[in-house]
């Protein structure tokens, strides 16, 4: 990874035009070619960016063209360089989920009529670029649909599959896709901020998928 802190002004130039005038940045170089910008807030999401496949190309004047493979740009205006410096990270793990999100995880891939009658799974642990979807799947009607698992959903997990629906849409074989966030408890925050994004969010009773505990068989 190449981080560089610069005061920069970035142009993006593709299906919409938008401007960041000149001022102090982080801007990531990552080595799947992904390039992004970013202020000194708002947490982990960046001010503007560009997901691999895309090439970064440096000219002598500090102008930085980065190119997609839609022929979109992303073009940086380098004024004064602060810090430049490359580290290699290496093979990330990826993130290891404690035992009993990994099982919910299992149980729901083995019992896809629990989100609806005729889902069927395409795959876990679904690979992008930008890190792995828990559950992918197709509905009743044949579409696409993105399912988050979490033992207790936040903001977090709603922002995450955010990113991976935007990332997922771009593949024309598999858009549209739909978002699910499934999990044991859903923050309200949360629920409402799914829901507001178009996403369902569904509880999840590890016990009936366990298949230990029915509800039908309940008396209350």
């Amino acid at each position: 990874m190449r981080l560089v802190i610069a005061r920069c002004s970035v142009d993006y130039a593709g299906r919409l035009s938008a401007h960041l005038p000149s001022a102090t940045r982080l801007l990531l170089i990552k080595a799947d070619g992904s390039v992004s910008v970013h202020a000194d807030d708002r947490a982990y999401k960046p001010l503007n960016w560009m997901s691999p496949p895309c090439s970064l190309k440096e000219a002598e004047d500090n102008l930085w063209t980065v190119t997609n493979k839609a022929g979109e740009q992303l073009i940086i205006t380098i004024e004064e360089i602060l810090h430049d410096s490359s580290h290699e990270l290496g093979v990330d793990p990826g993130l290891i989920k404690d035992g009993v999100e990994a099982h919910l995880q299992e149980l729901l891939a083995e019992r896809m009529e629990v989100l609806g009658e005729g889902w069927t799974l395409i795959r876990r642990e679904y690979p992008t670029a930008i890190g792995p979807v828990d559950i992918l799947c197709r509905n009743a009607a044949g579409g696409t649909v993105a399912i988050e698992m979490k033992r207790r959903a936040g903001i977090d997990a709603v922002e995450q599959l955010t990113r991976y629906l935007e990332f997922l849409n771009r593949d024309s074989t598999l858009a549209p896709v739909e978002g699910v966030i499934a999990a044991q408890t859903i923050a309200p925050q949360a629920r409402t901020l799914a829901e507001d994004r178009g996403m369902r969010c569904v509880i999840l009773d590890y016990d009936e998928l366990r298949g230990i505990d029915n509800k039908e068989d309940r008396l209350f």
